[in-house]
């Protein structure tokens, strides 16, 4: 009785996948006939396609031209702001001792155990010598 009904689920579920694929996903063969075919040619005889091609070549070539005015003022490398930044003001980031597994791809229950880590004085952390 069990492969009767598998067999039927089968048969209904192939049967569905069937109809949406006719409803659905294929084409008529009416709409395909009314597709017409152009050249991406500029100089096409089809003067609406080669109109569009030529006002996009436009577009880009002007946005193209349009970014080669542009100016970069590199005088902020020069200001006394800038060249007063050295890069040596680092903050220690010390982790709290619950950031989770140190393998999180390992089985559960293969972990080693490690004890947490205290954190220390960072060194923006005035001494109190």
């Amino acid at each position: 009785m069990s492969k009767i009904k598998n067999i039927i689920v089968l048969v209904v579920v192939g049967a569905i996948l069937v109809a949406v694929y006719f409803l659905y996903i294929k084409k008529d063969p009416s709409e395909s006939a009314n597709l017409i075919s152009s050249s991406l040619d500029p100089t096409a005889s089809n003067g609406v396609v080669g109109a569009t091609i030529t006002s996009i070549s436009q577009d880009f070539l002007t946005l193209l031209l349009g970014v080669k005015d542009i100016n970069l003022v590199d005088s902020i490398f020069a200001d006394t702001a800038f060249t007063s930044l050295d890069g040596s003001h680092s903050i220690l980031l010390t982790p709290d001792g619950t950031e989770g597994r140190l393998n999180p791809f390992a089985p559960l229950g293969t972990d080693a155990t490690v004890p947490p880590i205290t954190p220390t004085t960072s060194p923006l952390t005035p001494s109190t010598n």
